[in-house]
């Protein structure tokens, strides 16, 4: 074994080690990068990577984006938005058997057109559903799944912090990933609808007769929603403003909303000021750990070597691509979407470009993975959000509760896999 090899094994049972041990991805990542290089080049030049790369993230105009999102998502939770959007969904949909766990997923929906967050989907919806499905008469697993699945729009429906993420690992146009992830992002609607539906026929109640005039006023309350997705996803697409000016005219007018309304005090609009810069502190101590592991991989070389082997397999680019997807799948059980990103995306991406997959298309995939290990077994975040707030709510009922939506997820990958013109036609008829 060549020592460059040494190092990257070393490198990488290190790595997962201090993951074991619950040290911060960003954390490991960036010690694995530094000691890493050090081993091949010497201390010098690794000290250096550490001088400059915090700085290169810290400074990179294009990142900017990510705390303005983050901001966005925040003001619009402190601002009830997400309240509005159920009940005008309920006002459209209640009149269905299972009409109030319909309306749960289409305000997850909406909630994330304007949050990028699934975490933050997910708690908001289980705060303002789960008591409404409850007193209906839903069953625990039916609306807690409901919830659990409905949140893992938060990353596909942009805006999304995920996707941000992945744009700036490899590079790709951010608002060609946003566009691509809107199609999918309605499929999901769909077929998440669908799976409700049919999953948990046996134990939905009947819906609420329809009022016309109710479902009329219901939609006077989310203007504010159609307002900043047109606004900010709009000009993205039709190239008036890029996405970093997007992500800031998005948390600006999220503010100003949330004001004329009277839902953000002038205490509110600091305290969320002060989680956004938490999060992002967060995000970017991701961001830092990850380029430092890039130079590590690059000087091991083992991207590279990988896509070697993986081509001399003959699989095939769809079998390959099957290989890595599984792979994704399994990892999305124990690593959260962020921390998968980071880590694998890095890795497997020569592979994908020397396959001659599309960047865009691939982006999206990923994020559909990542949006599997949301909902999964052992790890499943928003399963354990959901069990956070509603305490009552045992973990295997939940897990339970989400299997039709899973299956669904695979069904709606294996699409979109089979058929990539549904990703990018839409990113395509941009100027």
């Amino acid at each position: 074994m060549a020592y460059t090899d040494l190092i990257a094994v070393v490198g990488f049972l290190a790595l997962f080690g201090m993951m074991a041990l619950r040290v911060p991805i960003g954390v490991a990542m960036g010690l694995v990068g530094v000691f890493g290089f050090a081993a091949v080049r010497g201390i010098n030049p690794a000290l250096n990577l550490l001088a400059t790369s915090p700085i290169r993230v810290i400074t990179d105009f294009n990142l900017t984006l990510v705390s303005f999102f983050i901001l966005m998502g925040i003001f619009a939770t402190n601002s009830g938005i997400s309240r509005e959007l159920f009940r005008a969904g309920n006002a459209w949909l209640g009149q269905f058997k299972g009409g109030l766990g319909l309306s749960t997923i289409a305000a997850c929906g909406g909630f994330a057109a304007i949050c990028g967050s699934s975490v933050a989907t997910a708690a908001t919806m289980t705060k303002i559903a789960l008591p409404e499905m409850r007193r209906f008469g839903y069953k625990d697993d039916a609306a807690s799944g409901v919830i659990a699945a409905g949140g893992t729009l938060g990353i596909l429906i942009p805006p999304s912090v995920v996707m941000v993420v992945y744009a700036y690992i490899t590079e790709t146009d951010v608002g060609k990933l946003f566009i691509a992830g809107i199609v999918p992002g309605i499929l999901a609607i769909t077929m998440y609808m669908a799976a409700l539906l049919i999953g948990h026929r046996k134990s939905l109640p009947a819906g609420t007769p329809f009022n016309l005039g109710e479902a009329m006023r219901s939609m006077a309350g989310i203007w504010a929603v159609v307002l900043l997705f047109v606004m900010v996803i709009g000009s993205i697409y039709w190239g008036v403003a890029t996405p970093t000016e997007a992500s800031a005219i998005g948390a600006l007018l999220t503010m100003i909303v949330g004001i004329v309304r009277g839902r953000l005090t002038f205490r509110q609009i600091v305290d969320s000021l002060t989680e956004a810069l938490r999060t992002s502190v967060s995000v970017y101590t991701v961001l830092i750990g990850a380029i430092l592991f890039g130079y590590f991989l690059a000087i091991t070389q083992s991207p590279q070597k990988l896509t070697a082997w993986l081509v001399a397999l003959d699989y095939g680019p769809m079998g390959t691509l099957a290989l890595i997807l599984l792979v994704f799948v399994i990892a999305g059980c124990i690593l959260d979407s962020m921390a998968m990103i980071i880590l694998m995306v890095p890795i497997v991406y020569p592979v994908i470009v020397h396959l001659g997959f599309d960047p865009i298309w691939f982006g999206i995939i990923i994020v559909m993975t990542a949006e599997l290990g949301l909902i999964t077994p052992p790890v499943g975040i928003n399963v354990y959000v959901i069990n956070m707030i509603a305490k009552d709510v045992k973990l295997p009922v939940i897990f339970r509760g989400v299997l039709p939506f899973i299956a669904a997820d695979v069904l709606r990958l294996g699409i979109l896999v089979a058929f990539p013109a549904i990703v990018l036609w839409l990113p395509r008829t941009m100027g």
